[in-house]
């Protein structure tokens, strides 16, 4: 999916080191490796300042965002004396 979106859909850039990421993931790993780059990236967006939120979306895997949204440390939602 990564790569489809790299390559079909327009404006969206997903960088070459994460394609091979998922890739070198064996099959059944796959989707658990797409959860940790997901809270990778909301971690380190939640260092940039001119950042105030994320959009999590899991086509066709809806279920997976609550786990997302707790690892990433979202829930319960920060303080802003926290941010």
């Amino acid at each position: 999916m990564a790569e489809y979106m790299a390559n079909n859909v327009a404006g969206m850039d997903v960088p070459d080191d994460i394609i091979s990421r998922m890739k070198a993931a064996p099959a059944k790993e796959q989707r658990q490796e797409g959860v940790k780059i997901a809270i990778e990236t909301i971690h380190a967006l939640r260092e940039m300042k001119a950042v105030s939120g994320v959009h999590i979306m899991a086509i066709e895997w809806e279920e997976i965002v609550p786990q997302i949204v707790e690892q990433a440390g979202l829930f319960p939602r920060p303080s802003v004396a926290e941010e």
